[in-house]
Protein backbone atom coordinates (compact mmCIF):
# COMPACT_ATOMS: atom_id res chain seq x y z
CA UNK A 1 0.00 0.00 0.00
CA UNK A 2 1.33 3.61 -1.49
CA UNK A 3 1.49 5.43 2.45
CA UNK A 4 0.51 8.87 1.02
CA UNK A 5 -2.03 11.05 2.87
CA UNK A 6 -5.74 11.65 1.36
CA UNK A 7 -6.88 14.03 4.27
CA UNK A 8 -7.76 17.18 2.78
CA UNK A 9 -6.84 19.16 6.02
CA UNK A 10 -3.26 17.05 6.40
CA UNK A 11 -2.36 17.53 2.40
CA UNK A 12 -3.07 21.41 2.76
CA UNK A 13 -1.07 21.97 6.23
CA UNK A 14 1.65 20.40 3.93
CA UNK A 15 1.30 22.02 0.35
CA UNK A 16 1.11 25.25 3.15
CA UNK A 17 4.52 24.45 4.59
CA UNK A 18 5.80 23.43 1.54
CA UNK A 19 5.48 26.95 -0.46
CA UNK A 20 6.39 28.98 2.41
CA UNK A 21 9.76 27.21 1.96
CA UNK A 22 9.82 28.34 -2.33
CA UNK A 23 9.73 31.86 -3.68
CA UNK A 24 6.72 33.85 -5.53
CA UNK A 25 5.44 31.76 -8.90
CA UNK A 26 3.44 30.04 -10.04
CA UNK A 27 1.94 26.90 -8.45
CA UNK A 28 0.23 23.65 -9.84
CA UNK A 29 -3.66 23.46 -8.69
CA UNK A 30 -3.93 20.73 -11.07
CA UNK A 31 -1.42 18.23 -9.37
CA UNK A 32 0.23 15.64 -11.88
CA UNK A 33 -0.47 13.22 -13.91
CA UNK A 34 1.47 9.91 -15.23
CA UNK A 35 0.58 7.25 -17.96
CA UNK A 36 1.11 5.30 -20.68
CA UNK A 37 3.62 3.22 -18.23
CA UNK A 38 5.07 0.09 -20.12
CA UNK A 39 7.89 -1.48 -19.23
CA UNK A 40 10.52 1.27 -20.11
CA UNK A 41 8.83 4.81 -20.49
CA UNK A 42 6.19 6.95 -19.28
CA UNK A 43 4.63 10.09 -19.79
CA UNK A 44 4.30 12.81 -16.76
CA UNK A 45 1.81 15.90 -17.13
CA UNK A 46 1.39 19.17 -15.33
CA UNK A 47 0.37 22.26 -15.63
CA UNK A 48 1.70 25.60 -13.86
CA UNK A 49 -1.25 27.80 -11.91
CA UNK A 50 -1.57 31.05 -10.11
CA UNK A 51 -2.61 29.67 -6.84
CA UNK A 52 -2.11 26.39 -4.89
CA UNK A 53 -5.62 25.36 -5.03
CA UNK A 54 -8.64 26.23 -7.89
CA UNK A 55 -10.36 29.32 -6.11
CA UNK A 56 -12.62 28.13 -3.76
CA UNK A 57 -14.11 31.78 -3.03
CA UNK A 58 -15.67 33.47 -6.14
CA UNK A 59 -18.74 33.63 -8.43
CA UNK A 60 -21.43 31.31 -9.02
CA UNK A 61 -22.33 30.22 -12.34
CA UNK A 62 -26.32 29.51 -13.72
CA UNK A 63 -27.98 26.76 -14.88
CA UNK A 64 -27.73 28.47 -18.41
CA UNK A 65 -24.74 29.92 -18.62
CA UNK A 66 -22.44 28.57 -21.76
CA UNK A 67 -20.13 31.73 -21.55
CA UNK A 68 -18.44 33.79 -18.54
CA UNK A 69 -20.69 36.33 -17.69
CA UNK A 70 -20.87 39.53 -18.73
CA UNK A 71 -18.09 42.12 -16.60
CA UNK A 72 -16.90 38.79 -15.70
CA UNK A 73 -13.46 36.95 -15.83
CA UNK A 74 -13.09 33.25 -15.94
CA UNK A 75 -10.89 33.76 -12.80
CA UNK A 76 -13.43 35.20 -10.93
CA UNK A 77 -15.78 32.29 -11.46
CA UNK A 78 -15.65 29.60 -8.09
CA UNK A 79 -13.38 26.62 -9.04
CA UNK A 80 -11.45 28.00 -11.43
CA UNK A 81 -7.43 27.75 -11.46
CA UNK A 82 -5.74 30.02 -13.53
CA UNK A 83 -2.87 28.67 -15.91
CA UNK A 84 0.55 30.51 -15.42
CA UNK A 85 3.92 30.90 -17.37
CA UNK A 86 6.79 29.48 -16.44
CA UNK A 87 9.36 26.19 -17.01
CA UNK A 88 8.99 23.08 -15.30
CA UNK A 89 10.92 20.03 -15.20
CA UNK A 90 10.66 16.46 -13.74
CA UNK A 91 13.55 14.47 -11.61
CA UNK A 92 12.69 11.04 -11.08
CA UNK A 93 14.58 7.78 -9.87
CA UNK A 94 14.36 4.09 -9.13
CA UNK A 95 13.11 4.17 -5.13
CA UNK A 96 15.36 1.96 -4.33
CA UNK A 97 18.71 3.70 -6.24
CA UNK A 98 18.38 7.58 -5.34
CA UNK A 99 22.36 7.52 -7.09
CA UNK A 100 20.69 6.56 -10.15
CA UNK A 101 18.55 10.43 -10.16
CA UNK A 102 17.69 11.87 -13.77
CA UNK A 103 15.95 14.84 -14.49
CA UNK A 104 14.52 16.07 -17.58
CA UNK A 105 15.39 19.99 -19.36
CA UNK A 106 13.51 22.56 -18.08
CA UNK A 107 10.42 23.13 -20.50
CA UNK A 108 8.56 26.14 -20.99
CA UNK A 109 4.61 26.25 -20.81
CA UNK A 110 2.30 29.08 -22.38
CA UNK A 111 -1.21 29.39 -23.11
CA UNK A 112 -0.82 27.67 -26.23
CA UNK A 113 -1.16 24.33 -24.39
CA UNK A 114 -3.38 25.83 -21.53
CA UNK A 115 0.09 26.42 -19.55
CA UNK A 116 0.83 22.30 -19.51
CA UNK A 117 3.45 20.26 -20.69
CA UNK A 118 3.95 16.37 -20.71
CA UNK A 119 7.65 14.72 -20.52
CA UNK A 120 8.19 11.36 -21.90
CA UNK A 121 10.89 9.83 -19.28
CA UNK A 122 12.72 6.60 -21.25
CA UNK A 123 15.06 3.80 -20.54
CA UNK A 124 13.57 2.83 -17.38
CA UNK A 125 13.65 -0.17 -15.86
CA UNK A 126 10.84 -3.24 -15.77
CA UNK A 127 8.65 -3.48 -12.71
CA UNK A 128 10.30 -0.72 -10.87
CA UNK A 129 9.31 1.61 -7.71
CA UNK A 130 9.94 4.84 -9.64
CA UNK A 131 9.78 8.15 -7.75
CA UNK A 132 9.26 11.38 -8.48
CA UNK A 133 9.61 15.62 -7.88
CA UNK A 134 8.12 17.52 -10.31
CA UNK A 135 9.27 21.16 -10.09
CA UNK A 136 7.69 24.78 -11.45
CA UNK A 137 9.07 27.79 -11.87
CA UNK A 138 9.12 31.88 -13.51
CA UNK A 139 11.13 31.84 -16.53
CA UNK A 140 14.78 31.86 -16.04
CA UNK A 141 14.52 31.67 -12.66
CA UNK A 142 17.17 29.96 -10.38
CA UNK A 143 15.02 28.31 -7.76
CA UNK A 144 11.64 26.44 -8.77
CA UNK A 145 8.58 27.85 -6.97
CA UNK A 146 6.47 24.59 -6.55
CA UNK A 147 7.65 21.29 -6.21
CA UNK A 148 5.27 18.05 -6.07
CA UNK A 149 6.06 14.30 -5.54
CA UNK A 150 4.46 11.31 -7.27
CA UNK A 151 5.59 7.72 -7.94
CA UNK A 152 4.91 4.99 -10.03
CA UNK A 153 5.28 1.12 -10.90
CA UNK A 154 6.70 0.42 -14.58
CA UNK A 155 5.11 -2.74 -16.11
CA UNK A 156 6.67 -6.16 -16.18
CA UNK A 157 8.18 -7.94 -18.97
CA UNK A 158 6.59 -10.89 -21.06
CA UNK A 159 8.07 -13.45 -19.44
CA UNK A 160 7.78 -11.97 -15.67
CA UNK A 161 4.90 -13.66 -14.13
CA UNK A 162 4.23 -11.12 -11.54
CA UNK A 163 0.68 -10.38 -9.64
CA UNK A 164 -1.09 -7.44 -11.44
CA UNK A 165 -4.10 -5.18 -10.40
CA UNK A 166 -5.49 -2.02 -12.19
CA UNK A 167 -9.04 -0.67 -11.59
CA UNK A 168 -11.49 0.95 -14.80
CA UNK A 169 -13.78 3.86 -14.47
CA UNK A 170 -16.12 6.26 -16.16
CA UNK A 171 -18.52 8.81 -16.31
CA UNK A 172 -17.03 11.38 -13.94
CA UNK A 173 -19.10 15.09 -13.75
CA UNK A 174 -18.10 17.65 -11.50
CA UNK A 175 -21.35 18.59 -10.35
CA UNK A 176 -22.13 14.81 -9.64
CA UNK A 177 -19.51 14.51 -7.38
CA UNK A 178 -20.03 12.32 -3.90
CA UNK A 179 -18.32 14.65 -1.58
CA UNK A 180 -18.32 18.65 -2.51
CA UNK A 181 -14.95 19.38 -0.94
CA UNK A 182 -12.81 16.22 -1.89
CA UNK A 183 -14.44 14.76 -4.74
CA UNK A 184 -15.25 11.27 -5.77
CA UNK A 185 -15.25 8.42 -3.45
CA UNK A 186 -13.92 5.98 -5.38
CA UNK A 187 -10.47 8.04 -5.79
CA UNK A 188 -9.79 6.78 -2.01
CA UNK A 189 -11.47 3.69 -2.22
CA UNK A 190 -9.68 2.58 -4.86
CA UNK A 191 -5.72 3.28 -2.92
CA UNK A 192 -7.33 1.57 -0.08
CA UNK A 193 -9.14 -1.31 -1.63
CA UNK A 194 -6.99 -2.17 -4.56
CA UNK A 195 -3.78 -0.35 -4.69
CA UNK A 196 -3.98 -0.75 -8.24
CA UNK A 197 -0.44 -0.92 -10.11
CA UNK A 198 -2.49 1.42 -13.03
CA UNK A 199 -6.03 2.89 -13.81
CA UNK A 200 -7.82 2.77 -17.09
CA UNK A 201 -10.38 5.52 -17.49
CA UNK A 202 -12.68 4.48 -20.18
CA UNK A 203 -14.30 7.48 -21.35
CA UNK A 204 -16.89 10.57 -20.13
CA UNK A 205 -14.09 11.14 -17.84
CA UNK A 206 -15.87 14.67 -18.03
CA UNK A 207 -18.98 16.55 -19.41
CA UNK A 208 -18.72 19.37 -22.01
CA UNK A 209 -22.29 19.34 -22.17
CA UNK A 210 -23.74 19.55 -18.98
CA UNK A 211 -24.71 22.75 -16.99
CA UNK A 212 -22.98 25.31 -14.38
CA UNK A 213 -21.43 25.66 -17.16
CA UNK A 214 -22.10 24.00 -20.66
CA UNK A 215 -18.97 24.05 -22.15
CA UNK A 216 -19.31 25.38 -25.65
CA UNK A 217 -16.51 27.77 -25.98
CA UNK A 218 -12.20 26.17 -25.61
CA UNK A 219 -11.96 28.77 -22.25
CA UNK A 220 -14.49 26.40 -20.59
CA UNK A 221 -13.75 22.93 -21.66
CA UNK A 222 -10.47 24.08 -20.30
CA UNK A 223 -12.21 25.42 -17.02
CA UNK A 224 -13.91 22.53 -16.99
CA UNK A 225 -11.22 19.71 -16.99
CA UNK A 226 -8.70 21.77 -14.70
CA UNK A 227 -11.88 22.06 -12.12
CA UNK A 228 -12.08 18.63 -12.17
CA UNK A 229 -8.41 17.62 -11.63
CA UNK A 230 -8.26 20.26 -8.88
CA UNK A 231 -10.37 17.94 -6.89
CA UNK A 232 -8.49 16.71 -3.93
CA UNK A 233 -9.16 12.76 -4.18
CA UNK A 234 -7.50 13.46 -7.53
CA UNK A 235 -4.16 14.68 -7.23
CA UNK A 236 -3.96 12.89 -4.39
CA UNK A 237 -4.64 9.80 -6.36
CA UNK A 238 -3.13 10.39 -9.54
CA UNK A 239 0.19 11.53 -8.46
CA UNK A 240 0.90 7.65 -7.04
CA UNK A 241 -1.33 5.91 -9.84
CA UNK A 242 -0.70 5.99 -13.56
CA UNK A 243 -3.52 6.15 -15.88
CA UNK A 244 -4.34 5.18 -19.41
CA UNK A 245 -6.98 7.80 -20.47
CA UNK A 246 -10.00 7.07 -23.33
CA UNK A 247 -12.41 9.67 -24.99
CA UNK A 248 -15.57 9.17 -25.62
CA UNK A 249 -18.70 11.68 -26.76
CA UNK A 250 -19.01 13.69 -23.84
CA UNK A 251 -15.65 14.46 -23.70
CA UNK A 252 -14.68 15.44 -26.76
CA UNK A 253 -17.66 17.26 -27.93
CA UNK A 254 -21.52 16.54 -26.86
CA UNK A 255 -23.97 13.22 -26.23
CA UNK A 256 -23.87 10.83 -29.39
CA UNK A 257 -21.47 12.75 -31.27
CA UNK A 258 -20.07 11.88 -34.79
CA UNK A 259 -16.91 13.21 -36.77
CA UNK A 260 -17.86 16.51 -37.89
CA UNK A 261 -20.03 17.84 -35.55
CA UNK A 262 -19.55 21.01 -33.47
CA UNK A 263 -20.48 21.82 -30.02
CA UNK A 264 -20.97 25.97 -30.08
CA UNK A 265 -17.36 27.24 -30.94
CA UNK A 266 -15.99 23.71 -30.37
CA UNK A 267 -15.42 21.69 -33.67
CA UNK A 268 -14.74 18.15 -33.58
CA UNK A 269 -10.79 18.27 -34.51
CA UNK A 270 -10.25 20.56 -31.70
CA UNK A 271 -12.05 18.86 -29.43
CA UNK A 272 -9.24 16.04 -30.10
CA UNK A 273 -6.78 18.33 -29.50
CA UNK A 274 -8.08 19.62 -26.27
CA UNK A 275 -8.09 15.94 -24.81
CA UNK A 276 -4.80 14.90 -25.89
CA UNK A 277 -3.49 18.60 -24.63
CA UNK A 278 -5.32 17.25 -21.01
CA UNK A 279 -3.57 14.09 -20.47
CA UNK A 280 -0.56 12.04 -20.94
CA UNK A 281 -1.33 10.66 -24.32
CA UNK A 282 0.77 8.68 -26.53
CA UNK A 283 0.88 9.06 -30.63
CA UNK A 284 -2.52 6.80 -31.12
CA UNK A 285 -5.62 6.93 -29.61
CA UNK A 286 -5.55 2.94 -29.37
CA UNK A 287 -3.13 1.17 -27.98
CA UNK A 288 -2.10 -2.35 -25.74
CA UNK A 289 -0.01 -2.93 -23.12
CA UNK A 290 1.59 -6.05 -21.93
CA UNK A 291 1.97 -6.31 -18.18
CA UNK A 292 3.93 -9.27 -17.45
CA UNK A 293 3.06 -13.11 -18.74
CA UNK A 294 -0.04 -13.18 -17.49
CA UNK A 295 -1.63 -9.90 -19.06
CA UNK A 296 -2.40 -7.85 -21.86
CA UNK A 297 -5.19 -5.00 -22.39
CA UNK A 298 -6.11 -3.48 -25.56
CA UNK A 299 -7.63 0.03 -25.29
CA UNK A 300 -9.87 0.94 -28.20
CA UNK A 301 -10.79 4.41 -29.37
CA UNK A 302 -14.37 4.85 -30.22
CA UNK A 303 -14.85 8.08 -31.98
CA UNK A 304 -12.31 9.37 -34.15
CA UNK A 305 -12.76 6.76 -36.75
CA UNK A 306 -16.46 6.10 -37.10
CA UNK A 307 -18.62 5.92 -39.72
CA UNK A 308 -21.96 8.70 -38.86
CA UNK A 309 -24.24 6.78 -37.59
CA UNK A 310 -26.86 7.98 -40.57
CA UNK A 311 -25.23 5.88 -42.71
CA UNK A 312 -27.02 2.64 -43.46
CA UNK A 313 -25.45 -0.46 -41.55
CA UNK A 314 -23.46 -3.07 -43.21
CA UNK A 315 -19.72 -4.13 -43.81
CA UNK A 316 -18.19 -0.81 -44.30
CA UNK A 317 -19.63 1.06 -41.68
CA UNK A 318 -17.45 1.21 -38.19
CA UNK A 319 -17.56 2.58 -35.18
CA UNK A 320 -13.05 1.63 -34.92
CA UNK A 321 -12.62 2.04 -38.43
CA UNK A 322 -10.69 -0.28 -40.76
CA UNK A 323 -7.06 0.09 -39.51
CA UNK A 324 -7.66 0.32 -36.09
CA UNK A 325 -10.06 -2.91 -36.79
CA UNK A 326 -7.71 -5.03 -38.56
CA UNK A 327 -4.59 -4.05 -35.75
CA UNK A 328 -6.64 -5.31 -32.90
CA UNK A 329 -7.44 -8.90 -34.48
CA UNK A 330 -3.82 -9.28 -35.50
CA UNK A 331 -2.15 -8.02 -32.34
CA UNK A 332 -4.91 -9.95 -30.13
CA UNK A 333 -4.47 -13.56 -32.18
CA UNK A 334 -0.87 -12.99 -31.79
CA UNK A 335 -0.56 -12.22 -28.11
CA UNK A 336 0.32 -14.86 -25.64
CA UNK A 337 -0.66 -13.51 -22.32
CA UNK A 338 -2.51 -15.74 -20.00
CA UNK A 339 -5.71 -13.61 -20.31
CA UNK A 340 -6.61 -11.04 -22.69
CA UNK A 341 -9.02 -8.15 -21.97
CA UNK A 342 -10.78 -5.54 -24.64
CA UNK A 343 -11.40 -2.61 -23.38
CA UNK A 344 -13.75 -0.28 -25.09
CA UNK A 345 -15.25 3.01 -24.18
CA UNK A 346 -18.85 1.90 -24.99
CA UNK A 347 -20.71 -1.54 -24.73
CA UNK A 348 -20.39 -4.10 -27.12
CA UNK A 349 -23.10 -7.10 -25.52
CA UNK A 350 -25.37 -4.99 -22.95
CA UNK A 351 -27.53 -5.18 -23.95
CA UNK A 352 -28.47 -1.24 -23.90
CA UNK A 353 -31.79 0.38 -23.89
CA UNK A 354 -33.87 0.43 -27.53
CA UNK A 355 -33.99 3.50 -27.74
CA UNK A 356 -29.84 4.32 -28.00
CA UNK A 357 -27.53 4.48 -31.48
CA UNK A 358 -24.15 5.11 -30.38
CA UNK A 359 -22.39 1.74 -29.76
CA UNK A 360 -21.66 -1.79 -31.00
CA UNK A 361 -24.86 -2.81 -28.60
CA UNK A 362 -27.17 -0.96 -30.89
CA UNK A 363 -28.78 -1.64 -34.05
CA UNK A 364 -27.13 1.22 -36.41
CA UNK A 365 -24.13 -0.88 -35.98
CA UNK A 366 -25.21 -4.56 -35.30
CA UNK A 367 -22.87 -5.78 -38.55
CA UNK A 368 -19.90 -4.58 -36.71
CA UNK A 369 -21.02 -5.70 -33.29
CA UNK A 370 -21.85 -9.00 -34.73
CA UNK A 371 -18.02 -8.90 -35.92
CA UNK A 372 -16.36 -9.07 -32.72
CA UNK A 373 -19.25 -10.41 -30.47
CA UNK A 374 -18.46 -13.77 -32.40
CA UNK A 375 -14.47 -12.92 -32.68
CA UNK A 376 -13.98 -12.01 -28.83
CA UNK A 377 -16.88 -15.62 -28.37
CA UNK A 378 -14.50 -17.98 -29.46
CA UNK A 379 -10.97 -16.71 -27.59
CA UNK A 380 -9.96 -19.03 -24.44
CA UNK A 381 -9.14 -16.33 -21.03
CA UNK A 382 -10.69 -13.28 -22.98
CA UNK A 383 -12.63 -10.88 -21.98
CA UNK A 384 -14.23 -7.07 -22.57
CA UNK A 385 -14.33 -4.10 -20.18
CA UNK A 386 -16.25 -1.14 -21.11
CA UNK A 387 -17.29 2.16 -19.82
CA UNK A 388 -20.11 4.53 -20.50
CA UNK A 389 -23.26 2.89 -19.32
CA UNK A 390 -24.22 4.33 -15.67
CA UNK A 391 -25.28 0.86 -14.33
CA UNK A 392 -22.63 -1.87 -13.16
CA UNK A 393 -23.03 -5.76 -15.30
CA UNK A 394 -21.69 -8.50 -16.38
CA UNK A 395 -23.58 -9.70 -19.68
CA UNK A 396 -22.77 -13.23 -21.60
CA UNK A 397 -23.78 -13.19 -24.82
CA UNK A 398 -25.99 -15.59 -25.82
CA UNK A 399 -25.55 -16.15 -29.26
CA UNK A 400 -21.81 -15.79 -29.08
CA UNK A 401 -20.62 -16.41 -25.27
CA UNK A 402 -18.47 -13.32 -25.59
CA UNK A 403 -18.56 -11.89 -21.68
CA UNK A 404 -18.73 -8.49 -20.76
CA UNK A 405 -18.27 -6.34 -17.81
CA UNK A 406 -19.19 -2.32 -17.03
CA UNK A 407 -17.93 -0.70 -14.27
CA UNK A 408 -20.39 1.88 -13.71
CA UNK A 409 -20.69 5.42 -13.29
CA UNK A 410 -18.05 7.13 -10.79
CA UNK A 411 -20.93 8.15 -8.24
CA UNK A 412 -24.08 6.95 -6.69
CA UNK A 413 -25.62 10.19 -8.08
CA UNK A 414 -24.73 9.36 -11.25
CA UNK A 415 -25.65 6.37 -11.49
CA UNK A 416 -29.27 5.10 -13.74
CA UNK A 417 -30.49 5.17 -17.35
CA UNK A 418 -30.98 1.44 -16.68
CA UNK A 419 -34.01 -0.63 -15.18
CA UNK A 420 -34.03 -3.88 -13.41
CA UNK A 421 -37.62 -4.82 -14.96
CA UNK A 422 -35.01 -4.52 -18.37
CA UNK A 423 -33.11 -7.37 -16.85
CA UNK A 424 -32.50 -10.25 -19.50
CA UNK A 425 -31.32 -13.93 -19.06
CA UNK A 426 -27.84 -12.33 -20.75
CA UNK A 427 -26.99 -11.04 -17.31
CA UNK A 428 -25.00 -12.39 -14.58
CA UNK A 429 -24.58 -9.38 -12.73
CA UNK A 430 -27.02 -6.25 -12.35
CA UNK A 431 -26.61 -3.40 -10.32
CA UNK A 432 -27.71 0.19 -10.56
CA UNK A 433 -25.32 2.15 -8.64
CA UNK A 434 -21.77 3.83 -8.52
CA UNK A 435 -18.72 2.43 -8.18
CA UNK A 436 -15.58 1.15 -9.84
CA UNK A 437 -14.27 -2.09 -11.35
CA UNK A 438 -11.20 -4.01 -10.24
CA UNK A 439 -9.58 -6.91 -12.20
CA UNK A 440 -6.20 -8.86 -10.52
CA UNK A 441 -4.37 -11.14 -12.03
CA UNK A 442 -2.06 -13.63 -10.46
CA UNK A 443 -1.06 -17.40 -10.07
CA UNK A 444 -2.92 -19.83 -7.48
CA UNK A 445 -1.00 -22.31 -5.50
CA UNK A 446 -0.45 -24.67 -8.43
CA UNK A 447 1.21 -21.81 -10.52
CA UNK A 448 -2.00 -21.72 -12.61
CA UNK A 449 -3.04 -18.37 -13.80
CA UNK A 450 -5.68 -16.63 -12.33
CA UNK A 451 -7.80 -13.87 -12.38
CA UNK A 452 -10.08 -11.94 -10.61
CA UNK A 453 -13.08 -8.94 -11.95
CA UNK A 454 -14.72 -7.19 -8.65
CA UNK A 455 -17.53 -4.57 -9.04
CA UNK A 456 -16.76 -2.35 -6.01
CA UNK A 457 -19.18 0.21 -4.54
CA UNK A 458 -18.22 3.98 -4.55
CA UNK A 459 -16.77 2.93 -1.17
CA UNK A 460 -14.54 -0.16 -1.85
CA UNK A 461 -16.27 -2.43 -1.13
CA UNK A 462 -16.61 -5.81 -3.44
CA UNK A 463 -20.44 -6.03 -4.58
CA UNK A 464 -20.33 -8.81 -7.19
CA UNK A 465 -17.04 -11.00 -8.12
CA UNK A 466 -15.96 -13.54 -10.49
CA UNK A 467 -12.70 -15.58 -10.33
CA UNK A 468 -11.43 -17.93 -13.32
CA UNK A 469 -8.23 -19.90 -14.25
CA UNK A 470 -6.61 -19.66 -17.44
CA UNK A 471 -8.03 -22.72 -19.65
Amino acid sequence: MKSFSLILLASAALAATSCAQQPDGPRMANGIKIGEVDQDSAIVWMRLTQNETYRLDGETWSKDDEAVPDGLTLGDMQHSAMGAEGEVRVTYWPESNESATRSTDWIRVTPARNFSAAVTLEDLSSWTEYTLKVEGRPVGASRPSVELAGGFRTAPRPDQAEPVRFTLVTCHDFPRRDDLINGHYIYPAMLEAVDPDFLVAAGDIEYYDKPFPWAKTEELAYYKWDRLFGLPNFREFYRQVPGYFMKDDHDLLKNDCNPGDTYGELTWDRGIEIFNEIFPMGELPYRTVRWGSDLQIWMMEGRDYRTRVEVPDGPDKSIWGKTQKAWFYKTFNESDAAFRILINPNPVVGPDRENKKDNHANKPYTHEGDEIRAFMGKQKNAFMLNGDRHWQYVTVDRETGAREYSCGAGSDIHAGGFKYELRTDEHRFLRIKGGFLSVSVDRNENGKPRIALRHHDVHGDVVNEDIFLAE
